[in-house]
């Protein structure tokens, strides 16, 4: 097996999440934390939340927070001073609790919140989420975590530091919080399929409006232009694929040893400089293969997003888009399952509800980090090995920290 950090043996099951989220923690530093505020922690209190992002799916997420009884938005910003004022009015927040700019985050958490929910390009997670962490405040943040190594160990770290500081970091995908998805998943790690052989993952969707470049990103910030942009999104694999890679780690509980693959952009006009069309081959160290495809060209193929388990006289199917069942079928751990309807818009509320309860209830122990930090690293290895068209091992990709840096030259602060 590769040598090196997030690659320790551990028999013929490969590395294990915990084993690389453990050594990514240690290799990381972030800024001593401030003393915590208690605010936002006693049972029944309302949390205070302040959003960073209202852009479509910060605003959905805002609105949801809005009607849940147990938050209350105090304060918001947006890069975009209009997005911000518009936000700020509909949801009542003071007009000097508004904040835009680049910096706005900053001087957001300044303004003392509980609980910062950060729905911007992942670009920006990592300095985001630890400027949260320094202040005290507890994190819900969108998925992927980053869009490059040092950002994905960064976030590692900063789960931990949250938890040891009594807080909780919470990260927002939707399939984990399913019945369907965890009972099937459950089964299957207690045998459900004998030795899993193949493990296929699919996503596809019409991919988003990439328009010409201009001076500088600004235009690239709004109307999720900004997947189109490695710096800015990670690209489709990374921000779209991640749904569907997610559940297939989750199956195979270890982590790959290596990928490879082939990608290219298929789009009509392309500027920004993600591909959009992928096959990426994973390989474990026990011989398990997994492939992941996805196509995001404007078509008339619908979104789709599964993943199919194939072992010894049984298989899992897990529908993120119901349009087949999510299920376990043969087998004695044989489970119906169901389809699966609306998971977008539920699987956030459920983790509404799960962040407020850990908040009030004081629980810190922040299961969703390691998970979503591994399967973020998951696609950026295939990302980076179809990028290049070779085999990329996870010893040299983690080895290489390659960091990746947006152009925010001349974005207002």
């Amino acid at each position: 097996m590769d040598k090196g950090f997030g690659t320790t043996k551990q028999g013929d099951r490969g590395v294990s999440r915990r084993q690389f989220i453990t050594g990514a923690a240690a290799a990381a530093t972030v800024a001593v934390m401030k003393p915590s505020r208690v605010r936002g922690t006693e049972a029944n209190s309302r949390v205070e939340v302040g959003c960073v992002g209202l852009g479509g799916r910060g605003r959905l997420i805002a609105g949801m927070i809005a009607k849940h009884a147990g938050y209350r938005i105090t304060a918001l910003t947006d890069y975009f001073e209009q997005v911000a004022e518009a936000a700020g009015e509909r949801f009542k927040v003071p007009q000097p609790r508004r904040f835009t700019g680049l910096s706005g985050y900053k001087r957001m958490i300044a303004a003392k919140v509980d609980a910062v929910f950060l729905e911007t390009p992942p670009c920006f997670f990592p300095d985001h989420a630890a400027a949260a962490v320094e202040a005290g405040c507890h994190v819900y943040v969108a998925k992927p975590v980053a869009v490059d190594v040092p950002g994905c160990v960064q976030i590692a770290d900063l789960g931990k530091r949250a938890g040891k500081a009594k807080r909780v970091f919470l990260v927002d995908f939707q399939t984990r919080t399913h019945p369907f998805f965890i009972e099937s998943i459950k089964r299957i790690h207690g045998g459900a399929l004998g030795r899993v052989a193949f493990i296929s993952s699919v996503y596809n969707d019409n991919g988003f409006r990439d328009p010409p470049l201009t001076g500088t990103v600004e235009s690239r910030l709004r109307h999720l232009i900004w997947v189109n942009d490695i710096a800015l999104g990670g690209g489709m694999l990374v921000n779209a694929g991640i749904h569907a890679v997610d559940v297939a780690l989750w199956v195979a509980d270890r982590l790959p040893v290596s990928a490879m693959g082939a990608s290219r952009a298929a789009r009509p006009t392309p500027h920004g400089d993600t591909r959009d069309v992928y096959s990426v081959t994973y390989r474990f160290e026990d011989g398990l293969v997994w492939n992941h495809r996805g196509e995001h060209v404007p078509n008339l193929w619908p979104f789709t997003c599964n993943c199919t388990a194939y072992g010894q006289g049984a298989y899992f199917e897990g529908d993120y888009s119901g349009e087949t069942q999510t299920w376990v079928r043969g087998g004695k751990m044989a489970y119906r399952g169901g389809q699966i309807k609306g998971l977008y818009n539920s699987g956030i509320q459920a983790n509404l509800d799960i962040f407020h309860k850990r908040i009030t209830e004081g629980v810190y122990d922040n299961p969703t980090v390691e998970p979503s930090v591994a399967s973020t690293l998951a696609c950026i290895l295939g990302r980076d090995a179809a990028h290049d068209g070779r085999t990329l091992t996870w010893a040299d990709m983690m080895k290489a920290a390659k960091r990746i840096e947006p152009n925010l030259a001349g974005l207002k602060d």
